[in-house]
């Protein structure tokens, strides 16, 4: 272990030695290594030290009304020449336009350093090397560039209310119409390699807060988002990432928390917290899978926390386990349609250790200014399995699982027919009277769906059953816990087959433990558990079900 001198006996103080060290150690530490202790509010050097580009040396004032921009990107563009190094950001408030992240240049934010986003739309650009897509109006942007870093504790601050979107119908900045994508994104990375983000916050975004799009190796870590001054004030949005690694973050935005959109590759998510109006984990098409969300908390979302759109799609091995869910709606959703499209699937995915506590409708955060405006379908949610026509979710299990449903569901709620569509969740339920069709968990078009030690329970009275089967075969439940009501029923089965119930326990009375319905219902097994609170066990097509 090396023995620092420190003190009188040194010769050194520890202000002349921190000095001494500093410089060096930043030169030599690479991108995304600086130590802790890094430069705060000290006056500018006479000349850059080796590997630093302090940006107050290039111009930059940092009083908040002046335009920054040329300064701090002459440092970004001397340090990415002359091989790379640390572009230093100072205590102060830097008023930008579009700034270039090049390759081998770490951006370090030091304590009280902020990069302040300007309020004019003048002041950005949209890269040609950023395809337009979602918009490329950006603040901050790195394209087909290798080895680069933003970090250290300091801010970077869109002040995106300038850019507000209006009333979500396409008016842009100013009120022209068509200008929803006219406004700068926080920091988009396009084709890039080998990023680094950790430490800094990251807030006020007039669009996405991070568009990370076709990048391989990135490591996210530590980092703060609070993006909630406009709609689509999205977290982080991936799209066709490979070995992307987010851990320990806090972001609470508007939009999606963390969209992955495209096809995204081995990602591993762990020990975040998000809240979010609209969802968290999204999937859309693509080639998606090879992908863990582990140990984290959501609270106070909508929109379906864990939500997977399919249709012309290749969706596999997604693991997600060890989550909370703290007043949300949804909580899971995944519609699969693929139409005439034969090579596609959604399959192999798995829910461990899951505690979900469901609210009746999405309210008011309030420190969004605008109203939430939940659609119909929203309300009364549960846990929605949905394949259309011949498309199948195929391998989907729940293992130590607890829903806690708001409650409040109707008769009329639990006999309604299921639009045959695959649309987010809230279009599938948002047919007069609007809501799900079960409290719990409804599953259509499904092969392989295991459940095991899960418990489905409501705070209020609920007429709806808290399991529905439609077409849904090679089914297991193991220990399976469901609350009754003495007017309903408490799981309805139709035109299921090959389905083995074992253990399970009806936790309060119910009408009916087991209705089973259509003519293609067959081999549904109950062997065991405990049905006593039930009037009756079993109602409908009884010659498909064996009692053991």
């Amino acid at each position: 272990m090396m023995n620092y001198p420190t003190g009188e006996a040194s010769g050194l103080s520890r202000r002349a030695w921190l000095q001494k060290i500093s410089m060096p150690a930043l030169a030599t530490a690479g991108a995304c290594a600086l130590p802790s202790m890094v430069l705060g509010a000290s006056a500018p050097a006479k000349e850059n030290q080796p590997g630093i580009y302090d940006i107050r040396r290039y111009g930059a004032r940092g009083d908040g009304q002046t335009n920054d921009t040329a300064a701090i990107q002459r440092a970004i563009d001397e340090c990415h020449q002359q091989r790379g190094g640390t572009v230093l950001v100072p205590v102060g408030d830097y008023l930008c336009g579009t700034l270039e992240l090049k390759s081998n240049v770490t951006l370090h934010l030091a304590v009280g350093g902020r990069i302040l986003g300007s309020p004019r739309r003048e002041d950005y650009q949209a890269p040609a090397a950023i395809p337009p897509g979602n918009g490329n109006v950006v603040f901050l942007f790195a394209a087909n560039a290798e080895n680069v870093c933003i970090e250290g504790s300091g801010t970077i601050d869109g002040d995106g209310i300038h850019f507000n979107n209006g009333k979500g119908d396409g008016t842009g900045p100013g009120g022209q119409k068509g200008g929803n994508f006219d406004r700068p994104h926080l920091v988009i990375f396009y084709r890039c390699r080998h990023i680094g983000i950790k430490d800094a916050f990251f807030t006020r975004s007039a669009y996405h807060c991070f568009r990370i799009l076709e990048c391989r190796e990135v490591n996210i870590r530590g980092v703060r988002i609070y993006n909630r001054v406009n709609r689509n004030n999205d977290g982080f949005h991936f799209n066709s990432s490979q070995h992307i690694h987010i851990s320990d973050c806090d972001v609470a935005c508007q939009d999606d928390g963390c969209a992955l959109f495209g096809s995204n590759q081995f990602v591993t998510i762990t020990n975040c917290t998000f809240s979010t109006r609209w969802s968290v984990f999204r999937f859309g098409s693509g080639e998606a899978k090879n992908i863990t969300v582990s140990n984290c908390i959501i609270y106070d979302t909508y929109g379906c926390p864990i939500k997977i759109g399919a249709g012309k799609s290749k969706i596999e091995n997604l693991l997600f386990s060890n989550i909370v869910m703290e007043n949300v709606t949804g909580p899971i959703g995944i519609g699969f349609n693929a139409g005439n499209y034969n090579d596609t699937f959604v399959r192999n995915i798995s829910f461990n250790n899951i505690r979900a506590s469901l609210v009746t409708k999405p309210v008011n955060h309030p420190d969004i200014p605008f109203d939430v405006k939940p659609f119909e379908g929203e309300q009364y949610s549960c846990i929605t399995l949905n394949g259309v026509g011949n498309s199948y979710l195929e391998n989907i299990s729940f293992t130590d699982v607890q829903i806690t449903a708001a409650g409040g569901g109707t008769a009329a709620m639990a006999a309604k027919e299921v639009p045959a569509v695959s649309v987010e969740y809230f279009g599938v339920w948002g047919s007069a009277p609007a809501g799900a069709g079960a409290y719990g968990l409804y599953a259509r078009n499904v092969k392989g769906l295991t459940l095991q030690n899960v418990r489905l329970t409501y705070r209020e009275p609920d007429l709806r059953p808290a399991l529905v089967l439609d077409n849904v075969s090679d089914a297991a439940f193991h220990a399976l816990s469901i609350q009754g009501h003495p007017d309903a029923t408490a799981l309805r089965f139709i035109n299921s087959q090959d389905v083995l119930c074992t253990a399970t326990r009806l936790l309060s009375d119910a009408r009916t433990f087991l209705q089973v319905k259509g003519d293609r219902s067959d081999n549904i097994i109950i062997e065991g558990g405990d049905h006593r609170k039930a009037q009756q066990a079993l109602q409908g097509s009884l010659s498909a079900v064996q009692i053991k």
